[in-house]
């Protein structure tokens, strides 16, 4: 792959796009690429005259909104390093992240800007309201009178009117740090991920040339993950920019009605997701109608149809203008996978890491295997730390252009992840089949040493717990007498719906597990249940926290 500045690509993209819509908030505004190169013209003049230099840290917390969008990219555009911050942290940990960013320039959301003080926020010279883009604080007067001759300045740097003619946006080189991505994984603390542009473009190039179907100027996305991570952030967004889409922010919780509502609504080319949206409509939806008619799925010929007519209402619910859905960022239940599978959905799941920005396997729903996320990414390498690698799980290394540089200011943990060879240890484990397809196992992290050393993966047994009815979703944990229990959070309200009271509802969750039992190996048994009265935290890829359910 021949490099091609990322910063030169939008640059392009906006003057042949100049008259198409950019940026929406559903429901609300909706941005040009001519609006949003304007505003970012004007922050150019900003930071050039708050001092900010090449290379300089730009923090953004904010909920997904074209705001945001407007930042991370008049950042970028500019030569400085963009440092998303997920808005889910709290206040602390945001004060945290800014200082050993060593960010200069801040945009908040003004609901996060309530929690926050500038006092704890020493390096910073300006914050910005992305909301509106007012100043809410400033080091000096003479950075607070930037903003109110903002439009003075940009009158005299554009004295003509401002058009496509006079971008000239910062052209990056391939090593150069283009981002930092501040992740709270499963299993740890956050860790300030160093992207750089090489990245970024081979993301690019996996999306433009690789990945089907190939959007097109003037298409619609849906952007439902959050922003700041990494996944959302590439393929909701960075991506489309480079191609003319019009990115559709849901601005709000993308709760399962509000997605569904939104993707009948604008009808998206391509929809990108994680699996728990999948799984729940799964469950409430379409697991009833398959027990009530169990009978019926077991006639040949009407079971084809009978799948036929449910994979065309499905396509229905989710805007019946996309060619696949993409799944990453977590496990797909199995029963769930192999049920899409079956009635020939299009679906596909990747796997990726904020450390590759992100892809690091895909393939078309029509090339897929059942239960693979896929074959290695253009420019990337994958190996398997195993004496067997088709048929002992290892550990899932990777090498190429996708890697990223470290993780900033962590020289220790940097080293510790890269094996001597310099492959990246991804701490998943998994198998490799002879035609290049990876099978995931699970996390190296999370994985359990059963009583005769064998190795045991909590996510293949959660699998089997999230199937028993009621269950919204379940964490096996070990306890000190290396006995496993089974976290479970239940259903309360539908099964109250279904005059099912809380207690009862225990006692047959209780009841089940001989019968879950019987689907796990005898070194994996589960010995007792245990109910957790609200959901599990969750990372914002609603990922459970494992680290602090640990016993």
């Amino acid at each position: 792959m021949e490099f091609r500045s990322v910063n030169k690509l939008l640059q392009k993209s906006f003057q042949d796009n100049w008259d198409l819509p950019a940026l929406s908030n559903y429901k609300g505004v909706t941005l040009f690429y001519r609006d949003v190169a304007r505003a970012i013209a004007k922050f150019h003049i900003v930071f050039e005259q708050c001092g900010l230099e090449k290379g300089d840290k730009v923090a953004i917390c904010s909920r997904n909104q074209a705001h945001w969008g407007v930042s991370f990219l008049a950042a970028m555009t500019y030569g400085a390093v963009p440092v998303p911050i997920l808005h889910e942290f709290k206040a602390g940990n945001i004060h945290y992240l800014v200082n050993h960013s060593e960010a200069k320039v801040f945009f908040v959301d003004d609901v996060i800007w309530e929690g926050l003080s500038a006092d704890d926020m020493p390096s910073l010279h300006v914050i910005v309201q992305i909301n509106n883009f007012k100043f809410l604080y400033a080091k000096t007067k003479e950075y607070w009178s930037i903003r109110e001759h903002l439009n003075e300045s940009f009158g005299k740097k554009y004295p003509s009117d401002f058009c496509a003619e006079d971008l000239n946006y910062y052209e990056d080189s391939a090593e150069e740090l283009a981002i930092i991505n501040y992740t709270s994984g499963t299993s740890g603390f956050s860790k300030g991920v160093m992207i750089p542009y090489r990245a970024l473009a081979s993301n690019l190039f996996f999306a433009t040339e690789v990945a089907e179907p190939q959007i097109k100027r003037g298409d619609d996305v849906v952007a439902m993950l959050p922003s700041a991570h990494m996944y959302g952030m590439m393929f909701e967004f960075l991506f489309e920019m480079t191609k003319g889409c019009h990115v559709h922010f849901l601005t709000r919780i993308p709760s399962p009605k509000i997605i569904l509502q939104a993707l009948k609504d604008i009808k998206p080319c391509i929809i990108i997701a994680v699996p728990l949206i999948i799984e729940k409509i799964y469950k409430s939806k379409l697991r009833p109608i398959l027990e009530k008619n169990k009978l019926l799925f077991k006639v040949p010929v009407l079971d084809k149809y009978l799948d036929k007519k449910i994979c065309t209402e499905l396509k229905q619910t989710f805007g019946d203008n996309f060619e696949e859905i993409i799944l990453g960022g977590a496990a797909f239940n199995p029963e769930v996978e192999a049920f899409f599978k079956r009635i020939d959905f299009p679906f596909t799941v990747g796997y990726g890491m904020t450390e590759c920005a992100p892809i690091i396997t895909y393939a078309h729903h029509n090339k897929a295997k059942l239960n693979s996320c896929g074959v290695a990414a253009p420019n990337m390498e994958i190996r398997i730390d195993s004496s067997d690698p088709r048929n002992i799980a290892g550990e899932v290394q990777v090498k190429g252009a996708n890697v990223f540089l470290g993780y900033y200011k962590n020289q220790e943990v940097t080293d510790a992840c890269f094996t001597e060879d310099n492959w990246f240890k991804t701490g998943d484990m998994g198998i490799i089949d002879e035609d290049g397809y990876l099978f995931l196992k699970g996390r190296s992290k999370c994985m359990i040493l059963g009583p005769s050393g064998q190795n045991i993966y909590p996510e293949e047994l959660e699998a089997v717990i999230n199937n028993v009815r009621y269950v919204v979703d379940a964490l096996v944990v070990e306890e000190k007498d290396s006995s496993l229990t089974a976290l479970v959070y239940p259903d309360y309200p539908q099964a109250n719906l279904d005059g099912i009271t809380n207690e009862q509802l225990e006692q047959r969750i209780l009841s089940m597990l001989p019968e879950i039992n019987t689907s796990l190996p005898n070194y994996a048994q589960i010995r007792k249940i245990e109910f957790m009265p609200e959901d599990f935290e969750r990372t914002p890829k609603r990922s459970i926290k494992r680290y602090m359910y640990n016993r």
